[in-house]
Order: structure tokens, then sequence, then C-alpha cells
């Protein structure tokens, strides 16, 4: 019997983070990500499905704890992966498997390490075994062509920990964190000064590893050469590196050496997630060189390998926000990734477009760019295989109404496109049991204009009452360059099943409607995106779909902002949530892991310290005294991106105005409590926010609700 959805139906969630294709096309590994038994986090495992559908998808690993990123060796026969399960070395599989690499690494006197290491399984059959025993963990891995060996990156700086020194009766050693440079925390991670991760390259027959990069740049992202003597991958080798936004690509050789730059040009830019072409000669990367500031458009450029230069953008014209940021509280942000056809006459890449996220290719000649898909869908994190004269891909897809899974795509590898939509094959079914009898609402698009902008939302319906409007609770997405679309928000389907509607829409200044969109908000993250947003719910109030006296707002992070904002400047709503916001413009640019002289010029055009009045007039906080709306503020303590003093400094202020406020402190959670928190935490905020919304918005009180 079908049932409206409930916030306790996060515990059985389980949904895909990662996923690769076989060389040969035939295969499928990804990873599903699930809430562990005592709720209170996660395992990841990782499953395998045949690319044609013939067999369901089944489990490869255990997931006791967390098996990430596979990568296929070229030949097929094994993945590795990263895991934190510990030193357990299991025997097993096929004769001619790597050599146990255990007893290298004790013969090298490297001690076992409960770090996240890099592991190998056959995927004909039998156990993984342990390749990587470093004393830090390892955060990304890259074959290499011939595959008898790995690139992989590690904060390590030695092969093995070195032997305390530390006697009974010592002080214990000292902990004063130095700090020389910005940017030394990293929301989620901590602090990351003391640990920049370098590359090294392990021998996939005995696990020996050698460092072939060194220093306190931060370099990740490494692939090999179609040869095998060169690795390129991301960094900031440049002066002054905590005062620049700027990432390049670079080269060193396999066996490490000189490391040189490829992409050149002055000023902040940012090239990531670098692919090969087939031949060697040509290097494509996802980026821009900041043309609008944080709104800047990512592109697919492509530079020539061995020179320092500008490099060619390929994908421009179209004015595509490749890698934009898809919102879902079921599933994070997008990793994207670029892939050149088998002949490199083509790089296949994912981007949205009106609130659908889909699949795309430029053609290097004449930069041409084609649409692939085509529907009310988000798919997202593409990889890709040639397969003869086509190209199979699979993708990670999800609806407004459909929980994320893996599907496969197979597309002509140039000419004659297929016509859209293209059908795509459906390679598991991750919830279909634990959330088989749930009905989600389903969304429904709405369009709207302001300031000659079209503004695309979405409305969620739930039944009003004696034939009239239910109540209706605005949400407000991040970013502020972020946006929705046509993807699964459990807190907007707990919401209905309530008994209130849900409208979302995509103000200026977010992504996937062009580059000048998405700058339209420069200097102005209050009033103009505040128009858009209610221009968008007088629409509904004016079609008799929404109640005008039952009025809510939330949002987070910018979206938070934009919450505190409105709530000071209209009293039309009857209740607010204000999550992980920014209130005061000039600590949020002078503190957190986004402090510096960056974020605040991309976004106003000036820093707190040159222009404090231009930061106090667009604070929220400094609007508080004419906040008379009951307001939850909802913040995590180890937020690392909008620290909590956001919320206490509101909370302060309100409080001391004897308004109705409350504060709702989330401990030992960061910026990504609704995405990855702990799963015991998502339900109790997707349930508070709820009820906080019943009380004054169906139940009609005024007072604070009892705790």
């Amino acid at each position: 019997m079908a049932r409206a959805p409930r916030a306790d139906d996060l515990y059985t969630l389980r949904v895909p983070t990662d996923v690769r294709i076989s060389p040969d096309g035939r295969r499928v590994c990804f990873v599903v990500k699930e809430v562990a038994p005592d709720k209170d986090g996660y395992r990841q495992s990782l499953w395998m499905a045949p690319f044609d559908g013939s067999e369901p998808a089944r489990r490869l690993t255990l997931g006791a704890k967390n098996d990430t990123s596979p990568r296929w060796s070229p030949d097929g026969r094994w993945v590795a992966f990263l895991s934190d399960r510990g030193s357990v070395l299991r025997a097993g599989g096929a004769d001619d498997r790597p050599k146990d690499p255990a007893a290298a690494a004790a013969a090298a006197g490297k001690p076992p390490t409960d770090a996240t290491q890099v592991w190998l399984l056959p995927t004909d059959g039998g156990e993984a075994s342990q390749l990587t025993r470093l004393p830090e963990s390892v955060s990304d891995i890259a074959w290499s062509p011939d595959g008898r060996r790995l690139c992989i990156v590690s904060a390590a700086t030695s092969a093995s920990r070195p032997a305390s020194k530390r006697q009974p009766g010592d002080p214990p050693d000292r902990d004063f964190r130095l700090i020389d440079h910005l940017q030394y925390m990293l929301n989620g991670a901590g602090f990351i000064y003391d640990k920049p991760p370098n590359l090294w390259v392990v021998d996939v027959g005995d696990g020996a590893a050698r460092r072939i990069t060194s220093g306190k740049s931060v370099d990740e992202e490494p692939t090999w050469s179609p040869d095998g003597r060169r690795i390129c991958f991301v960094s900031r080798r440049h002066p002054d590196a905590d005062l620049t936004w700027r990432y390049d690509l670079y080269l060193v050789g396999a066996d490490g050496g000189k490391v040189t730059r490829v992409s050149g040009g002055r000023g902040d830019r940012t090239f990531t997630h670098p692919a090969w072409s087939p031949d060697g000669k040509w290097l494509a990367a996802m980026g821009h060189r900041y043309p609008a500031g944080n709104a800047s458009r990512n592109d697919v450029w492509r530079f020539r390998v061995g020179a320092d230069e500008e490099g060619d953008n390929l994908s421009g014209a179209s004015d595509l926000m490749i890698a934009s940021g898809m919102n879902s509280d079921l599933f994070g942000f997008a990793d994207p990734h670029l892939h050149w056809d088998g002949n490199g006459k083509s790089i296949l890449f994912a981007a949205p477009i009106e609130g659908s996220y889909e699949l795309w290719r430029v053609v290097i000649d004449g930069h041409r760019v084609e649409r692939l898909t085509e529907g009310h869908h988000v798919v997202t994190r593409p990889d890709a295989a040639p397969a003869g004269d086509r190209v199979r891909v699979a993708a990670i897809r999800l609806s407004g109404e459909e929980t994320p899974d893996i599907v496969g795509y197979e597309f002509p590898a140039l000419g004659a496109l297929p016509p859209r939509p293209v059908e795509h094959r459906r390679l598991s079914q991750l919830m279909g049991a634990a959330w088989g009898e749930v009905q989600p609402a389903v969304p429904v698009e709405r369009w709207h204009e302001v300031d000659r902008r079209r503004i695309q939302g979405w409305f969620l319906e739930a039944k009003g009452r004696s034939g009239k409007p239910a109540p209706l609770v605005v949400e407000i997405h991040g970013g502020p360059a972020t946006l929705y679309g046509w993807s699964l928000i459990w807190e907007w389907q707990c919401l209905v099943a309530k008994g209130m509607s849900v409208y979302a829409c995509n103000p200026r200044g977010s992504q996937g409607y062009g580059e000048e969109f998405c700058y339209a908000n420069f200097g102005d993250w209050g009033d103009g995106p505040m128009r858009d947003i209610m221009a968008g719910v007088d629409a509904l109030v004016a079609d008799g779909l929404a109640d005008p006296e039952r009025l809510g707002v939330t949002g987070g992070s910018y979206g938070g902002y934009l919450t505190s904002w409105m709530v000071g400047h209209t009293d039309r709503f009857k209740a607010a949530v204000t999550c992980r916001s920014v209130n005061d413009m000039t600590s949020e640019m002078l503190s957190g892991d986004i402090s510096g002289p960056l974020f605040g010029k991309y976004e106003y055009g000036a820093n707190p310290w040159e222009d404090p009045e231009l930061y106090r007039r667009h604070s929220p906080l400094s609007y508080a005294v004419d906040i008379h709306t009951p307001l939850l503020i909802q913040h995590s303590e180890q937020d690392l991106r909008c620290p909590i003093t956001q919320a206490e400094e509101l909370f302060t202020v309100l409080r001391s105005l004897r308004r109705t406020v409350r504060l709702m402190r989330v401990p030992e959670e960061s910026h990504e409590l609704t995405r990855s928190g702990a799963p015991f935490r998502r339900v109790e905020n997707v349930e508070r926010i709820r009820d906080w919304f019943t009380h004054y918005l169906i139940e009609g009180k005024s007072g604070l609700p009892p705790i």
C-alpha cells in the first residue's frame, strides 16, 4: 500500500556515489553508501553490474567500513579501491595475482595502519588484498597504462612512520598550531595546513612506494599519459598560493623529476579534472579564468602537452555551466569527469539545462556541442568506454520523484545522433525494496519573469482543507552559485506529507542558465534574488495554490542568508528557519575556510577592510531589529564554511530584543549536515524543521513550540 514519505525513511537510504565502467564496456563497478546499523554513520561497499543488464547488480565487498574509489586496471582483471578497513590481509584469488604486498611491507619496516589505503580486488573472483601501508591516508588512485603501477595521492612524507622517541615521564608532544598562511582548514576535513597531499607511485607487484612530488603544494587528480611516461596532475605551485584561487595543470615524469606547468596565462584561474587525448598530444580540463568572479562558467578547455599556454576553450560558445552544483539532500554535489572518445575527436561531459542535468559532447573540429540525453532528470558522474563505433556510458540518474540509481547509455562515437530522449538502461534498483511503498510528491514546473529574466521553479502541492489552499513553505538553495532542478529532496517530501506545499526556484545568481544570469546577483545577494522568489510566491497565490496568510521560508548556507534577509525586509512569512546561514558578511569573509581576499572580491568587488559600509548594508544582521517572524536558527558546531558565530550573533540580537527565536546547535557536524551528516541527526533535522512549520502554519500557534 502506498504511503507518504517520512523523515526516518532516511535510515534505509542507499545511494550510489561513484561509478566506473570497465575498459571493454561490459561491466560497471560502483560504490553504494548506506546507513550503518547504529544509524550514527555510513558504510560504503563496491558493487558490480553487467552493462547489458542481463543480471542484477551484486555486492562485491562487505563494506563494514568504507570501500570507495574503484578504478579498473587497463586489462579489466583488477579493481583497485580505497578502504579504511584496517590492515587485515585476506588470502585467496588467482595464482597470477600481484604478490602479497604485506610481506614486502613488513620487510621494509612499514607498520600496519588503520588509515585509508589501496586494496586490490580480482574481478574474476577472490578476496581483496591490501597494497599500500603508508603512514597517512590515500585519497586518489590512477593506473598506469601497462597496469604495473599506480599513481596515488597521500600526505605521507615517508613510506613508514618514524618510531616514537618519547620516553616514560616525558611531557606530551607539543601541539600548538603555528599558522603562516590562509586556507589552512577545510570544512569537513578540519586543519589541513600541515598535511599537503603529494603524488606517489606504487609498484603493483610488491607494493613498493616512492614519492615523486614534494613540497607544501597540494598535488591531486593524477592521470597517466597514454605512453606511461608522464603524469598530469592539478596543483597550486605559485608564490602566495593562499592569496589566490589558482589551480593549474602540471606534468611530472612517472619516475619523478622536474615539474612543468601546462596551463599558462596570468591571474586567477581554475583548471581541474585533466584527461589525456588518446594520442597523448592534448590535455582536456574543466575550468575558467574568473571572467565573472564566482559566477564564472566552467567550460571544456584543451591544452597542448608540453606548452605553457592560454589554451583553447572548446565549449564556451554553448554557455553551458559544466559541473554545476545540483542540490539534493539525498545525493551530494556531482564530481565531474571529462572523457575523450576513442578517436580523440570529441569529449563527453555533463551539464544542466533548465533544471535537468544532461550528457553532452563537444566535437573538437568546429567546437560543436551536441546534446546526448533529454528528460526531467539528473544524469551525472558519467564514465565512458569505447565499444567499436559506439561509446558506452555508465552514470548515476535521479529525478524529482526517483532515488539515485546506476544507468547505462550507448551513443554513436560520432556522426548522426540518436533521437532524443535516449532510453537509459537501469543497472541497479538500490531502493526498490526499502521504499517500494513510498509515494513521493511529483514536482510541477513553473516559470515567471522578473526584470526581463525568466525564473524557473518547482511546486509540490499538498492537499488543503475545506477547499482552501495548503500552507506554503518556500525553499532557497545555497551557493549562491548552485541550482535546484529535477532532483529528489527529502525535506520537501516530508513537508508535503505533513500538509504543507513547497515552492523552490532558481533566482538570479543560480547556475544552469548561463554566465550572465549567474552573474546577475553580483553585489546584490539580497534585494534582487528576493524579488525573484517573491514573484514566484505571488504567482502561486494568484493561481489559488498557496494561502497568503500561511507562508513559511527556509534555506541553507546562502539560502540561509536570503532567509534571514527576507524576514528582515518583510513580515509576510508566519515562520522561518535559517540554516547554516551567513548573517554577518564581514565576519563571514574573515573567518572559516573561505576567509581571505578573494570571496568578497568575486562576490562584491571589494573586501570588508576596503569598504566596511558595503558589508554592513548587505548583512542580514543589520536588519535584525526588523525581524518579527518566528525564527529557528539551525547551525552545526563544526561548520568551517559558515562558522557558528554567524548563528550566535543573530540569536543574541533577537533574544535581546525578546523576539520569538530559537537556536538549534547541532554537535559534531560540518556544513554538510543535510547531505552527509550522521543519519540520526539528518532525520532529526528534517523533523525539527517540519515541526517548526507545522506549529505555526498548520496549528496556527504564535509562541515557541515546547522543547
